[in-house]
């Protein structure tokens, strides 16, 4: 009876989380993910062409995780990091091959997962979350990381198991 049990859990618990996922996914309706998906490339464009707005897009309290453990920020101390890059003609460029738009029911909180193209990376995901405003749409998550080919993790993490140890 135990084990019935123990599968009979298993089982809703697998129903009810690929119900949510599909949920997220139907609430994402075409006309918000084009607005998601221009306010994300001109977010991206801003970083691209040195402009101070970029910031503007992301929330107060708004978080950014770059790909160094060191890189994590909120947003104005991420503004200060930033600023000698906002000097330059460009900061950095990310262009989005792919992304994925989610969004609750009433659209209020918005999620979504990018493939980017950047020239000096590679290729790079990312996965960031936004807040519907009154004013519109601000940042208030967002993660980047360097995406490393299964075939040469174990080279890349050789790599950083290196440096970290030349760095004590």
């Amino acid at each position: 009876m135990k084990e019935t049990m123990k599968r009979f859990l298993a089982a809703t618990v697998l129903f009810l989380g690929l119900f949510g996922a599909a949920h997220a996914r139907a609430a994402t309706d075409a006309a918000l993910t084009k607005q998601v998906n221009a306010f994300v490339d001109e977010w991206h464009d801003d970083a691209a062409n040195a402009r101070m707005a970029y910031f503007d897009k992301m929330a107060k309290d708004g978080v950014y995780i770059g790909t160094d453990r060191t890189e994590l920020w909120v947003r104005d101390d991420f503004k200060a990091w930033a600023s000698k890059y906002f000097e330059r003609k460009s900061a950095w460029s990310f262009k989005a091959t792919r992304r994925n738009v989610y969004a609750t029911p009433d659209k209020s909180v918005i999620w979504f997962d990018e493939l980017l193209d950047t020239p000096n990376m590679g290729p790079c995901m990312a996965s960031g979350v936004i807040r519907k405003t009154a004013k519109g749409f601000e940042i208030v998550h967002y993660q980047l990381s360097m995406a490393v080919p299964n075939e040469v993790a174990d080279k890349v993490t050789k790599v950083i198991g290196e440096h970290a140890k030349a760095a004590k």
